[in-house]
């Protein structure tokens, strides 16, 4: 039998070994001094993401130049990041988390305790933070720093979804020195630094090369937006980009079979819904919601907008939720069905005003949606509004609108049909009740089984329209590799992608 102390000494030899092969290695440790271009389909509105619901932000900050304690891998599963380890007490009020004593900001700042608690106070407290990062930090009783490198929140309940939180955009960690300038100027402690930002246009990152843990092998990313999904590929196909980061014309998909690149096919948390507003008369008629769905081929509807890709999905839930379940046969195509609906109804003639974002799905669908609707004996009126400032303010803001569709990217947003006051204006107590039980259940399985009741409910009561989940699908030049082939989180997560000098 072998001592200890030889297993030790084998060990030993072992990292010594892997040490010389990788110093042996050309250019294995060496950085890549090559700029990669990012692809996207929506250009950011501002560059603080505590300020500003656009999924453009997070999408190119996220991770990459903004950090959190924790960190959504390409799983969906949470894994150590500024904190290299946390635990929660027996009732799973009080969570510990320790931090990476060498974790830096770019600035050379250290990431300490005080300084976590400063930033998820300023969540809180800062009148101008978004409404729906409050209110994900809303559990949160106290925080304290317990030492330099550890840090205690007690909740004032249990919340499952409050830790997940905490690696999203409501967890980022901000540099205190900055913060008079987030809206232009990021800072933040990840593998990149903000380097410039073109409205409307492109966002540049450039390495950090005093990052405190491993740092990218790229000298940097740039995010270039493209309203124009065709021109998006042809910059592709001319070599202009390296990376399609979600492709927005997927009837164009083929053209890149091709040995230059890699096609990379994986889910998304995008559930594009057609949204009711419950708070327009008719469609507070269950009967008249039932209508609508069984007038919709769903099938046929993603075939010919998007080419037949992504799942068909009945409720808010994505397959990386632990919590899903096929329920898109739950109210099936059927416009028999939704005209014998209609009559029992006591509602007709319906009449609808469809309000749609400039976004590449929602005019394909709005036209495919109306034709259908128009079989069963209901009238829409479809008016294309400019995203994100326009849709913003008269669909969410103002909700100015019957009905809309909209893909809603955000992790695990199931639990926004639990807040009335959100802009569909849902407002079912037993759903609320059972995402409230959910979000303190006492194990993983409890809280599956509450949640899949609430998914339920929203299949069952019509609560939108779940016409498709948007698939991820990222195109690369072949000698691009590293790119997470799932998006559960809202980051388009650069920090390991790697690519050989040009």
């Amino acid at each position: 039998m072998r001592s200890r102390g030889s297993h030790r000494f084998a060990t030993v030899l072992v990292a010594l070994l892997a040490l010389v092969l990788s110093a042996c290695s050309p250019g294995a440790s060496e950085p890549e001094n090559r700029q990669l271009i990012v692809g996207t389909s929506v250009a950011p509105n501002s560059m603080d993401p505590s300020t500003s619901d656009a999924a453009a932000i997070p999408q190119a900050l996220l991770y990459n130049v903004y950090e959190t304690l924790l960190k959504i891998d390409g799983e969906g599963n949470l894994q150590p990041l500024l904190a290299s380890e946390w635990s929660v007490n027996p009732d799973a009020t009080t969570y510990t988390f320790e931090l990476r004593p060498q974790a830096r900001f770019a600035s050379g700042a250290e990431v300490t305790a005080d300084v976590v608690v400063d930033s998820i106070q300023r969540i809180i407290d800062d009148p101008a933070v978004l409404p729906v990062l409050k209110s994900q930090m809303e559990p949160i009783e106290s925080m304290r720093a317990v030492d330099a490198n550890t840090v205690e929140f007690v909740l004032a309940r249990p919340s499952r979804s409050w830790l997940y939180s905490m690696a999203q955009t409501a967890g980022i960690i901000y540099d205190p020195a900055a913060l008079g300038s987030l809206a232009t100027q990021p800072a933040g402690s990840g593998p990149f630094v903000f380097d410039s930002w073109t409205q409307g246009d492109q966002v540049v990152l450039k390495r950090n090369d005093n990052y405190w843990g491993t740092g990218t092998r790229l000298a940097g990313v740039t995010f270039k937006s493209y309203s124009d999904a065709n021109a998006m590929n042809a910059a592709m196909l001319a070599g202009q980009i390296d990376i399609i980061s979600n492709v927005a014309a997927p009837q164009a998909l083929d053209q890149f079979n091709d040995p230059r690149f890699t096609i990379l096919e994986g889910v998304t948390t995008g559930e594009i819904v057609l949204g009711f507003n419950h708070q327009t008369p008719v469609l507070q008629n269950l009967q008249v919601r039932q209508a609508i769905l069984h007038a919709i081929n769903r099938e046929g509807l993603r075939d010919s907008v998007w080419a037949g890709k992504g799942l068909l999905i009945g409720s808010m839930v994505p397959p990386t939720d632990p919590w899903y379940e096929d329920l898109s046969e739950v109210i099936p195509y059927d416009p028999e069905r939704a005209r014998e609906l209609l009559a029992e109804s006591g509602e007709e003639p319906v009449s609808l005003r469809l309000r749609i974002p400039t976004l590449p799905y929602a005019p394909g669908a709005a036209t495919y949606i109306t034709s259908q609707l128009a079989e069963v004996g209901i009238q829409v009126t479809v008016d294309e509004l400019e995203f994100p400032a326009t849709w913003i303010q008269q669909v969410m803001v103002e909700s100015n609108y019957d009905m809309t569709i909209v893909a809603h990217v955000e992790t695990r947003d199931i639990s926004r049909f639990a807040d009335p006051s959100y802009y569909w204006h849902y407002d079912n107590a037993e759903f609320q009740q059972l995402i409230a039980d959910a979000d303190a259940a006492a194990s993983d399985a409890e809280q599956i089984a509450l949640m899949q009741r609430a998914a339920r409910i929203l299949a069952d009561d019509a609560a939108a329209g779940f016409l498709w989940l948007l698939p991820n699908l990222v195109v690369t030049k072949a000698d691009v590799t590293g790119v997470n082939r799932n998006a559960p989180s809202l980051s388009f997560d650069m920090t390991a992608v790697s690519a050989p000098p040009n």
